[in-house]
């Protein structure tokens, strides 16, 4: 008997053997504060794609220093930083998984203590090794500090960042990028009405809102090539009255596909505080209807955690792939577990660990 979760999936040049991914987590775990990988990541990656996964995405990863969420963040905006991920994605490709990196700036949320090692909270000041945060208009996120709006002279060194990184990520080995415009950071500020007041070209309609995405997107493309699937995370809802909604997410989507985009990262919220209906596979109806209303393949992600769930996603046409980010935490052999649950015969699943699931 098949099962949908172990088919393979081929986007343009790059085949997952199975559809059972790792999606971007932040792990605030960079040792020296200069955004180089450390052993931590080596470990923690390399143990997922050993654990089964198809693909494993790399955590959101600064295109430029003022880019990261914390100083504890990972950055690809330099040669050190590429070279230091090159046995990562060497080890990754040795157990069978497609690697990929997500290329994020974090705009207004940038700049905060990371989320752990540390007692405090919100925006770090300068004086601390904090910096100056950005965002399409000087409208502050709930608790964090008043960004500088950007200028268009600077929105386009944004785009040149997200390139060069780009080019970097494939220099350094990567099947894939995912670009972020989700979640409250940069590109999601941009697209949402509710941190978005500019009258410029990058303000206004919805395709001037997703004019700073389109650029990126275009640049990203002239950069690794016709075989290299690009992905992009979107928050395809707002949660909040007068935010982005489902059918705003899916004309954005139709502009992405027209660019050149393989894969819509459905996620949600994140922009402004709001009230989110969290519970298993909350976000899986929005994967639907970006891939039903926009004809792209998706990729449902949220409180995804038992391998019948999953199936049930795929099977019933609501998504082309399922990431799974908590339990992959619980359980870095989730693949491997999702097989024996289902009974389904892979062959890579490590000889070391034979005993244990037979």
């Amino acid at each position: 008997m098949s099962h949908l979760l172990f088919e393979p999936l081929t986007l343009r040049g790059l085949t997952f053997r199975n559809r059972i991914w790792v999606p971007p987590m932040c792990q605030y775990s960079v040792e020296s504060l200069d955004g180089v990988p450390a052993p931590w990541h080596t470990v923690h990656y390399g143990a997922m794609a050993r654990g089964g996964a198809g693909a494993v995405i790399v955590e959101a990863t600064g295109v430029t220093p003022e880019a990261r969420i914390s100083a504890k963040d990972l950055g690809l905006w330099n040669d050190e930083q590429r070279d230091a991920f090159v046995p990562i994605v060497d080890f990754l490709h040795t157990q069978g998984a497609a690697a990929g990196i997500q290329l994020a700036h974090a705009g207004r949320k940038a700049s905060t203590y990371p989320e752990w090692g540390t007692d405090q909270s919100g925006s770090l000041p300068e004086s601390e090794g904090g910096w100056q945060t950005v965002a399409p208009s000087a409208l502050a996120f709930d608790g964090l500090a008043e960004p500088h709006a950007l200028s268009e002279d600077e929105i386009a060194e944004v785009v040149a960042a997200f390139r060069a990184s780009a080019r970097r990520a494939i220099e350094a080995g990567f099947d894939f990028v995912e670009i972020h415009a989700a979640h409250g950071y940069l590109l999601h500020e941009f697209l949402s009405p509710l941190s978005n007041t500019r009258t410029d070209s990058y303000g206004g309609s919805p395709e001037n809102r997703a004019r700073l995405l389109l650029e990126i997107v275009d640049a990203t493309r002239a950069e690794v090539g016709e075989d290299v699937p690009v992905f992009v995370r979107l928050s395809a809802t707002d949660w909040t009255e007068g935010g982005l909604r489902l059918e705003d997410t899916v004309e954005i989507a139709g502009w992405l596909k027209e660019r050149g985009v393989d894969l819509i990262d459905v996620s949600s919220g994140g922009n402004v505080m709001a009230k989110i209906p969290v519970g298993p596979g909350y976000q899986t109806t929005l994967a639907a209807g970006v891939r039903e209303g926009s004809g792209l393949p998706t990729a449902a992600v949220g409180l995804i955690n038992e391998p019948f769930q999953g199936e049930h996603i795929l099977a019933t046409g609501q998504a082309d792939a399922i990431l799974v980010g908590r339990e992959y935490l619980r359980d870095p052999n989730f693949a491997l577990r999702a097989a024996d649950a289902l009974r389904f015969d892979i062959d890579y699943r490590p000889a070391q660990y034979h005993r244990a699931y037979n």
